[in-house]
């Protein structure tokens, strides 16, 4: 039950190193303790050691470095910026298009941003923020009804944050239960959660076992702090279910990651599909 040596890894949240922290102003802008208005990373309390002092002359490089360091042949990275459109561009053979919601408030304008996505960047999935929109809308919120059926359309699977969200926003939108009715009525639908589903993760792996088409990420969790149920659930009937998901650069280090990383005690045969198949299958790569 230990990571074995050279497998693979598709990470399905990493990025860029930016200039300043203005990529977080939409959190900013609804927070209302002046600690998050005053922060540069709004969930810093959260994460010890935030890789916030990386170059950012070359900032692909950086991130392909990284990548390399610890074998993450591919990466998961958004649209919505020149330098990951042109990592996209320049390096096709390691980063993977991903879209996103940014303001689901706006059915139609975010139905036509994921087909013009799908079609000028081939993305292979896209994503949700529910607590971090402004109005926030919920994971089951009819307007998110055409996003959904958008991707079931295009078959391309939908990562949503799920939880209580780390930044100090209402987590109501966010809370698991509302994916039941989400997939009952999207059965065809790939839902992946993004951020831990807690205090819910219990709830998340019973769901898993009930909707066919319903996946976890661990996105922004270092591995010593995965919970124990979503382990346990990928060590028995859940080993194609849940997917490697890091936090690089926004919360986490790569190498802070896979340091952790082999004191997971997931079984052996967990493990490839954990770090590359699930996720592999699920992007349809």
């Amino acid at each position: 039950m230990t990571l074995p040596a050279g497998l693979p890894v598709i990470d399905t949240m990493i990025g860029f190193p930016h200039e300043g922290f203005a990529v977080y102003d939409f959190i900013r802008k609804q927070t209302k303790d002046q600690a998050s208005k005053d922060s540069q990373f709004p969930a810093e309390y959260m994460f010890k050691n935030v890789p916030k002092d990386l170059p950012t002359s070359d900032p692909i490089a950086v991130t392909l470095h990284e990548m390399d360091r610890f074998g993450v042949e591919k990466g998961m990275v958004g649209v919505g910026d020149e330098t990951s459109q042109l990592a996209l561009k320049k390096h096709p053979d390691r980063f993977i298009a991903s879209g996103s919601i940014n303001d689901p408030n706006d059915v139609v304008g975010s139905v036509r941003a994921i087909k013009r996505e799908y079609e000028e960047f081939g993305i292979r999935a896209t994503s949700a923020f529910p607590s971090g929109t402004f109005p926030q809308v919920p994971i089951d919120d009819p307007k998110m009804y055409p996003i959904y059926a958008t991707c079931v359309e295009l078959g391309i699977p939908i990562f949503v944050c799920a939880g209580v969200p780390g930044p100090r926003l209402k987590f109501a939108p966010q809370e698991v239960s509302r994916i039941d009715t989400v997939m009952f009525d999207f059965p065809d639908l790939v839902f992946v959660t993004r951020h831990g589903c807690e205090p819910w993760e219990q709830l998340a792996v019973k769901l898993m076992l009930k909707w066919p088409n319903l996946y976890y990420s661990t996105s922004a969790f270092a591995p010593k702090y995965y919970p124990k149920a979503v382990i346990d659930f990928a060590n028995t009937r859940g080993a194609d279910k849940v997917l490697y998901a890091g936090y690089f650069p926004m919360g986490l280090s790569l190498e802070r990651i896979f340091r952790d990383m082999p004191n997971v005690p997931f079984k052996d045969d967990v493990w490839p599909k954990f770090l590359y198949g699930n996720a592999a299958r699920i992007l349809g790569l």
